[in-house]
């Protein structure tokens, strides 16, 4: 499978890469924290591992690491905004559940 973004996220990254200058990407990763087991963590990429593996959507590159990609496989990354509320949504097909507040998950 692979990792998708919504046009919208795809907007808001190349915004915030156009604003700090420099950047080939977004990468895209879970660790071990939180109520419930694992969270998301994204920052960008100027240079690229050896491990990394990169796919392409909506003209924005997305870099993944292979421990994280077992974990988030198949997800859509979205950017929404709910009143005054605005932020990444991950839409991950592997999640079992979530914690109440939202920032952590099991598979």
């Amino acid at each position: 499978m692979a990792l998708t973004l919504t046009q919208t996220a795809a907007k808001h990254i190349q915004k915030s890469l156009n604003s700090r200058g420099k950047g080939i990407g977004l990468r895209l990763g879970v660790k071990t924290t939180g109520c419930s087991g694992m969270a998301y963590v994204m920052e960008f990429v100027d240079k690229l591992d050896d491990q990394d593996q990169v796919f392409e959507s909506n003209n924005i590159k997305l870099v993944i690491d292979p421990k994280s990609m077992i974990y988030i496989d198949g997800t859509e990354l979205d950017f929404t905004r709910e009143g005054l509320n605005e932020g990444f949504k991950f839409n991950n097909p592997n999640v079992k559940d979530e914690c109440g507040c939202g920032e952590s998950f099991t598979v």
